[in-house]
């Protein structure tokens, strides 16, 4: 065959189809002159097939059974995959598929591996003037960093959806979760970690390092004070600091020394580490005072420190003798605590059932709040300066504001016997109380009731109590001789915890507090085993309450209006407040 063809060579290369669109279908019998005229715009395989023109086609599919048997089209499809094309084909009059027109009715389209059958159909509103039309091709892009694995033991990335309307289920989903996650909360709850044995007489006081989490100091109703290593769970020193009850033990500031009274009307100064070899243990300072000394506390920045007994004495390290003295009334004071915001205030308790605020710069008292029942010690909130909780022997603890305190901010009702000891955790949002019911309790600074109570079948009543400075763990000492360790938070687990045991637990405590007051949930998380004896007791309260109110709701109804006066439950226990 002679390439190129004649029909390739003719002069009419550059002629124009006529204008308008077709607007009938040329059969290959009928052959008009048109047709004849434009009849270069015939493929390759159909030039030597005069006379077969037809207006521009559109490509469908068609099925493969009906297609006549006629050798494929060289033309089709071929841009698109790769094919070889004919030399001089016209790329201006090529459709938008790639198909230039032809007169067979179907023709075979042959992609690769792929075979499929179209039907050439005329388009009435295409021209050769205008042009071929464009295609819209609609890619799908997806960035590998959001579905690769950093490594083959990472879990599959899945991508989701998080439109609402696509998860209908969603709220008894998170629902299930929650449950499951109380009841697991309540399954892993173990708080206990170690119990520090060694004294040979009750515990009856606590001291934190100021510097070192690991270090702990304790006093024993025998004059004996140890200094322990929380990190070993051991003893590391002994000192047989006084004759008779340990009273007080504090650090100072810097953590290199630590103070003690007690019984013996001294009050000593010792140094943290311990004797050379050879040495005798001997104190640093010495103080004989007149009385007994019942309590202490060191300022928290500077070498100042605070005595309690018949009345409160403000001390300089160097001196032996007191910078100032102050009372208010002539009852013994149990407690003595310096403020850590408003370092220059303090605060004490005493046996006439006053809580006495002092001003350090004045050397006088503020004001004094007088409640029904004796208050055994307070302590202050660490991160709001005017905030004080007091440990009551009406089984209550009372959080008060310096600035008001005709009311209570909040009463905490948990206990069934005397609370003994109270301490802050450093983020001031919850509180632990030690009590004479043989058991310890957390409480949010917000609430009236416990989150968490504490209690072992040997422990006995718990004398003191202190939260450890990285907020984590909780130490308690009581009569049996014995200092335990507990987890601030039950259930938690101890040690480094992966990014994925992170992101599901801060997940699961959402989950916790979104379904927080579901009755079902509720019950599960409230729920707490107790022992016996503070069961019947709680029982016992009860009704004894409930006794008391219906006694008032029957006095007020068969009394004149008015007059007997509704009193809220904060203000019953105080009675009067001077300044």
């Amino acid at each position: 065959m002679q390439w190129p063809p004649p029909w390739r060579r003719s002069p009419l290369l550059s002629a124009s189809p006529p204008p308008g669109p077709a607007k009938e279908f040329l059969r290959p019998g009928r052959v008009s002159e048109a047709a004849r005229l434009y009849s270069h715009y015939v493929t390759p395989a159909e030039g030597a097939r005069e006379g077969r023109w037809q207006t521009r086609p559109s490509l469908r599919l068609a099925s493969p059974t009906n297609a006549p048997q006629q050798p494929p089209l060289a033309n089709v499809c071929q841009q698109n995959y790769g094919a070889p094309q004919d030399p001089v084909e016209p790329a201006g009059l090529r459709s938008a598929s790639h198909v230039t027109g032809s007169s067979l009715g179907k023709a075979e389209v042959s992609c690769g591996s792929r075979r499929r059958w179209a039907e050439l159909v005329p388009e009435s509103s295409w021209s050769p003037a205008v042009g071929a039309s464009k295609m819209k091709v609609k890619m799908l892009s997806r960035n590998p960093d959001n579905y690769v694995r950093e490594t083959k033991l990472d879990l599959q990335r899945v991508p989701r959806n998080y439109d609402p309307t696509l998860h209908p289920f969603e709220v008894p989903r998170e629902y299930v979760r929650a449950l499951n996650a109380t009841k697991l909360e309540r399954v892993f709850a173990k708080p206990f970690l170690a119990s520090l044995d060694g004294h040979r007489d009750g515990v009856n006081c606590l001291a934190k390092h100021p510097k070192n989490l690991a270090t702990v100091l304790s006093g024993a109703c025998d004059g004996e004070v140890r200094i322990w290593n929380l990190t070993q769970r051991n003893c590391i020193r002994t000192v047989q600091a006084h004759e008779g009850f340990v009273r007080g033990i504090c650090t100072r500031f810097c953590g290199t020394s630590f103070f003690t009274v007690g019984d013996d009307k001294t009050v000593k100064q010792w140094k943290m580490d311990g004797p050379g070899y050879g040495e005798e243990e001997e104190p640093l300072h010495t103080i004989l005072g007149k009385t007994v000394y019942t309590g202490i506390d060191h300022h928290w920045k500077e070498a100042v420190f605070a005595t309690c007994g018949q009345q409160v004495d403000i001390w300089d390290e160097q001196r032996t003798n007191p910078i100032c003295s102050m009372t208010w009334g002539f009852d013994s004071i149990s407690s003595v605590k310096f403020n850590p915001v408003e370092t220059f205030l303090l605060g004490s308790c005493a046996s006439d059932r006053n809580i006495v605020l002092y001003d350090m710069r004045q050397a006088t008292p503020l004001k004094k709040v007088i409640l029904d029942m004796r208050t055994n010690t307070i302590c202050w909130n660490p991160m709001e300066a005017f905030i004080f909780t007091a440990a009551n022997e009406d089984y209550n603890l009372y959080t008060f504001d310096m600035r008001a305190l005709d009311t209570p901010v909040m009463v905490h009702m948990d206990h069934v016997s005397a609370v003994l000891d109270v301490d802050y955790c450093p983020t001031g949002k919850e509180f632990v109380s030690a009590s004479f019911d043989k058991s310890i309790r957390i409480f949010p600074v917000d609430k009236s009731r416990s989150r968490e109570v504490y209690h072992t079948k040997r422990m006995q009543h718990v004398i003191c109590v202190k939260w450890t400075s990285d907020s984590k763990y909780i130490m308690c000492g009581s009569d049996e001789m014995n200092i335990r360790l507990w987890k601030a938070n039950a259930s938690e687990k101890l040690g480094v915890l992966t990014s994925r045991e992170k992101a599901a637990k801060d997940y699961n405590q959402k989950l916790k507090e979104k379904f927080q007051h579901y009755p079902h949930i509720k019950r599960i998380a409230r729920h707490r085993h107790l022992p016996k004896s503070i069961y019947s007791q709680i029982q016992e309260q009860r009704i004894m309450k409930e006794a008391r109110r219906r006694k008032e709701v029957n006095r007020i109804k068969h009394s004149k209006p008015g007059s007997v006066p509704i009193v809220s439950e904060k203000k019953k226990h105080i009675v009067a407040v001077v300044k």
